[in-house]
């Protein structure tokens, strides 16, 4: 879930990827293709002995961007495979879409929600303000909550199933934190496996008569910096030296920081932000390529 803390992040939405294989390159990183978007392979820097490749995203015809992480290094690789946990980001990285949105839509306040999402990216916006203004445009119930959860299943990302089961199959453990609300994410932990204990994010509260009060601004991904604290936290109490960060946004981004992630994947098969991903250690279209650089 994006954070709102950042101004000016070009966010581009990259849905339907087509696979493409090659012996040097993980299949999806050569190319996003349709109707939409394009990726193109390029060849640069061509004084080094070692070749760098840049992969260029356009969209609607103008150019976004051009990436040179989506091949990573050894050093990303053997944090990768080696390391002791891998930390998710839940909308628009495990799951396709961002569930406040979703749930705003469904109360019949989407296009609020939204026209306010898109005033607040335009600048730098505490978290815990965003959430706060757009919770109070459509205040849900708990009984559209329910609802909301009986008709609208998550939708997970397509290879994250199973790239969760290759890390628990390698003795790495799986966390989610998230910005979004534990009712809504429980039933995404489940499918996956992943125990409640490992869940990190926010709690929606609610009246004896099921009235809609607010959220908890204890958990600490109420607010802003809020997934750095959560992965010091997870680090701190289970002794894990080596930590990487998997999400889409600014605020996935912020968890790498000294005593916190130390590597960070942006994962850019729901939404691409530009600003977020050239930051990235390694930036990834498509979760086969992380499945199979673990062997």
């Amino acid at each position: 879930m994006e954070g709102l803390v950042s101004s000016g992040i070009n966010t581009v939405r990259v849905f339907g990827v087509r696979k493409h294989r090659s012996r040097i390159f993980p299949s999806s990183t050569l190319h996003l293709r349709n109707s939409a978007c394009e990726i193109g392979i390029g060849v640069v820097n061509k004084h080094k002995k070692k070749q760098r490749f840049v992969v260029a995203a356009s969209v609607g015809g103008s150019k976004v961007g051009h990436f040179e992480n989506t091949l990573p290094s050894r050093e990303v690789l053997e944090l990768w495979r080696n390391g002791d946990a891998v930390c998710f980001d839940v909308d628009s990285t495990v799951c396709l879409d961002e569930g406040i949105d979703e749930l705003a839509e469904f109360c019949g306040a989407g296009k609020a929600v939204a026209e306010w999402t898109a005033r607040a990216m335009g600048g730098s916006v505490p978290f815990e303000e965003a959430l706060a203004a757009r919770l109070s445009l459509f205040n849900p119930s708990l009984s559209q909550l329910k609802n909301f959860l009986e008709q609208k299943p998550p939708r997970l990302s397509p290879g994250i199933e199973e790239l969760v089961q290759k890390l628990k199959a390698n003795d790495i453990a799986v966390f989610l934190i998230s910005g979004g609300f534990r009712q809504m994410i429980n039933p995404v932990a489940s499918i996956l496996g992943i125990p409640q204990e490992n869940i990190f994010a926010n709690q929606l509260l609610f009246g004896c008569s099921g009235e809609f009060l607010g959220f908890d601004k204890n958990e600490p991904t109420s607010r802003s910096g809020g997934k750095a604290l959560a992965v010091q936290q997870i680090k701190k109490a289970h002794g894990f030296k080596t930590l990487t960060m998997v999400g889409d946004g600014a605020t996935d981004f912020e968890a790498r920081k000294p005593g916190g992630a130390d590597l960070f994947v942006c994962y850019a098969g729901v939404q691409l932000r530009e600003s977020v991903a050239t930051k990235a250690d390694w930036l990834v279209f498509n979760f086969k390529d992380l499945i199979n650089s673990l062997g």
